[in-house]
């Protein structure tokens, strides 16, 4: 709950600052120059960027959780069966050992997105986030029945 408290924080606040930096670029294009009204448009640019990337993030939110509630219903969720350390901090060795079975595990059954699903949370658990952002965005391709080329 705590995760999902600070994200709407966060996309609160970026769109507060979309919503007050398009204001700036709308009020530069206003002045009517030729410098100006170039610099607005430059402006109004990064919040649709911004807008377009928060919408992508929240999207891809939203599906990761719709997989994992579906996994828990099917009681397929991994079991957290990972060592902490005494901060509580998860265990290098024991993340790693996670993680082979879960490839092991992908590599077995390539076109079940449960594997993948699985497979995402042990990146995540080993910390690294790019690889299981990927995996989850291949888990939620293969639930929706599209294929992504390795």
């Amino acid at each position: 709950m705590r995760a999902k408290i600070t994200y709407l924080v966060t996309a609160a606040v970026l769109v507060f600052y979309f919503v007050l930096v398009g204001s700036r670029g709308v009020m530069l294009i206003q002045s009517g120059t030729l410098l100006t009204v170039t610099f607005g448009v430059a402006v109004l640019i990064l919040p649709v960027i911004g807008i377009w990337f928060l919408w992508k993030n929240t999207q891809f939110v939203r599906r990761a959780n719709q997989l994992a509630a579906e996994l828990e219903a099917e009681g397929g969720l991994p079991v957290d069966e990972l060592r902490r350390t005494p901060d509580g901090r998860i265990d290098r060795d024991s993340a790693d050992e996670v993680f082979a079975r879960r490839k092991a595990e992908t590599e077995a059954a390539p076109d079940d997105w449960r594997s993948w699903f699985r497979l995402a949370v042990a990146y995540h658990d080993a910390r690294d986030t790019p690889r299981a952002r990927k995996t989850m965005q291949r888990a939620i391709a293969l639930h929706d029945g599209r294929r992504i080329p390795a």
